[in-house]
């Protein structure tokens, strides 16, 4: 079901529940190369934070609030920003969340407005440097 459709009927705790579990589960025993993109509240809950720092490599896409707000200004599906200052709340959550981010991220790359193909090799060029993709 949509996430939005999820908090209004089961509330954000609820969905923060299966979030932990599904986090859990994901990252526990990987045998295989995943990439799992969270949601922007999955370090809300401490544990999630730690498990994913020690069980997988962390890239933190850091944005500022004015960027995420150009990106999904629009958005309609993201309950917690469906407010009268969608601005406000997102620069509200980044002072929640950044220090979070920061501290599970092994790496940060700021996303600012390069294309996904550039943004893609960024993130290639770090893992590379650290030794973490296969050699060819």
């Amino acid at each position: 079901m949509p996430i939005r459709q999820f908090f209004d009927l089961h509330g954000e705790a609820a969905f923060r529940d299966q979030e932990e579990a599904v986090i859990d589960e994901l990252s526990h025993g990987l045998d295989e190369p995943l990439i799992l993109a969270t949601g922007g509240g999955v370090l809300l809950r401490p544990i999630n934070g730690e498990r994913l720092h020690q069980r997988t490599t962390v890239i933190y896409l850091r944005s500022t609030p004015e960027e995420l707000f150009r990106r999904l200004r629009h958005d309609t599906h993201r309950p917690l920003l469906q407010v009268a200052d969608p601005l406000a709340k997102l620069r509200e959550l980044f002072e929640q969340r950044h220090a979070l981010y920061e501290k599970a991220a092994h790496y940060c790359v700021d996303t600012g407005r390069p294309s996904v193909a550039t943004l893609v090799n960024m993130i290639m060029m770090q893992l590379d440097m650290a030794g973490l993709t296969p050699s060819s």
